[in-house]
């Protein structure tokens, strides 16, 4: 049997249970497939449930639902433009592969210690951020970020990974050989920590290799230390990189989102236990996404 003689609502019907890039991949199996491709009733499935409830909290609903000329259409622009939701807030968006639901927590979301404090940290516009504010730290001794967000707001069975989102403002110090400590987890529930480094080096660590040198006289040794730069090992933690928007993330943990899953999912970043102090970092704020196929 031929799938020509099949009608084209039943095609569209059967794309519509598989996933966006699934669909894409299919459409280029004939014109037949292609046009059903394009049928509302597959990119309606592959939208959240809730998705109008989710666009109407921002104040740019209207203009995104009239500039829409098809659900495909607004599925795209939901994958290519986060939505600014809550005010200012959060950004919501699409993975473009899957449809699974991204957040963006702006740095006015998340909880800052000493935040309000001008000669800690100062508030400021950025052109290149999607928020209307970023948060400079400008000189801390005690850095302690927290953003919070419900569970119930991700899309279920679904592996996370938050990524704290920010860029140097080109006088960075205190963070090159101190880590900080970073956490994901349900509030209440036990979650692993593990240590990263927020400097912009590309992993790269400025080190000290120690050799012995023999001095004429005394015929003495005399250690003498000689700064090397070296790639960084695993062991070492993790290092930032750059988005494609121009500022950098460094990853904070996984946390899977089971169906089902109620009560808020927190993340942290913590540098306390140094007692240096550290500024020259803009925060733009923390991003949570579907984990990245390796």
């Amino acid at each position: 049997m031929s799938l020509h003689v099949l009608p084209e609502s039943c095609i569209a019907n059967v794309l519509s249970f598989t996933c966006p890039r699934d669909a894409c991949r299919l459409s280029m199996v004939c014109s037949l497939f292609k046009s059903a491709e394009e049928s509302d009733v597959v990119w309606e499935r592959f939208l959240p449930l809730d998705y109008q409830s989710i666009i109407s909290k921002s104040d740019a609903s209207s203009m995104l639902l009239a500039s829409a000329s098809s659900k495909k259409h607004l599925y795209l622009m939901l994958c290519e433009k986060p939505l600014i939701i809550e005010g200012g807030k959060k950004s919501f968006s699409l993975d473009k592969k899957s449809g699974k639901r991204c957040y963006m927590l702006s740095a006015r979301d998340l909880m800052i210690v000493w935040g309000d404090t001008p000669p800690y940290w100062r508030w400021n516009s950025d052109p290149s951020s999607r928020f209307g504010e970023v948060a400079e730290l400008v000189s801390v001794c005690w850095l302690e970020i927290r953003g919070k967000i419900n569970a119930t707001m991700l899309s279920p069975a679904t592996l996370y990974t938050a990524y704290l989102v920010f860029r140097p403002t080109g006088g960075v110090y205190g963070l090159d050989y101190h880590p900080v400590e970073v956490r994901v987890g349900l509030v209440g529930s036990e979650s692993g920590k593990r240590n990263v480094y927020l400097d912009s080096e590309s992993g790269c660590k400025q080190q000290y290799h120690f050799v012995r040198r023999h001095t004429r006289f005394f015929n003495r040794d005399r250690i003498v230390g000689m700064p090397a730069s070296e790639p960084a090992r695993e062991s070492d933690g993790h290092y930032p990189k750059k988005r494609g928007d121009g500022w950098l993330e460094i990853e904070l943990g996984d946390f899977f989102c089971k169906e089902g899953e109620d009560g808020e999912l927190e993340m942290s970043v913590q540098e306390v236990k140094s007692g240096n102090w550290k500024g020259g970092l803009i925060v733009e704020g923390i991003e949570i996404r579907p984990k990245e196929d390796t």
